[in-house]
């Protein structure tokens, strides 16, 4: 692994590139890099919303996904390189498991909104979208891990399930789609 930055203003990726963990330098468009870099955003959302009011349990899972990011980030690093393992994955499975189990079916389509700590869940769950497809182009390229891709995957999905979960801490209820369907089947009823 390369060596850890001892200062910030290293003028080194002036020209357009940028050093990865094995000292290879890459352009700073590369695939990698945009994988990184979303990451690295999609880290600094769950670091805003962990600013929120968030129940105990929910608090906890979300530092440990700060953590496996980063883990993930340093992957994508270090071409050929695995930091991500499998339980990750599996922990996310559990959490999704847990947390849907607890949440009525939906009726409908919903909004990403309600509390300010379900819109950031939202924020998070696109980010995270975002970054799965930058990290499947980037193994269309080149061979990576199914480890980050899955991982992102299934956050994701864990993050609109967390935005239902925050939407219902305090009595309030997910933010349905008005849409003609579900105005008919209501109508019906």
């Amino acid at each position: 692994m390369g060596n850890r930055l001892t200062q910030i203003a290293t003028r080194t990726g002036d020209a357009g590139t940028t050093g990865l963990g094995n000292n290879q330098r890459v352009s700073k468009n590369s695939l990698r890099i945009h994988a990184l870099g979303d990451v690295d955003e999609l880290n600094s959302h769950i670091g805003l919303l962990l600013c929120e009011r968030v129940p105990a349990d929910v608090r906890e899972l979300l530092v440990e996904v700060q953590h496996q990011l980063f883990n993930l980030g340093g992957e994508l690093s270090i071409p050929g390189y695995e930091l991500l393992k499998a339980e990750a994955v599996l922990a996310l499975d559990e959490a999704l498991a847990h947390h849907n189990a607890a949440l009525p079916r939906l009726q409908e389509f919903i909004l990403p909104a309600g509390t300010r700590a379900a819109a950031q869940a939202h924020v998070c769950r696109t980010v995270a979208r975002r970054a799965e497809r930058v990290v499947v182009a980037l193994g269309n390229e080149e061979a990576i891990n199914d480890a980050p891709r899955q991982y992102l995957n299934r956050l994701s999905d864990l993050m609109f399930v967390l935005a239902r979960v925050l939407n219902r801490m305090d009595g309030g209820d997910d933010v349905y789609w008005k849409s003609e369907r579900l105005a008919q089947r209501n109508a019906t009823e």
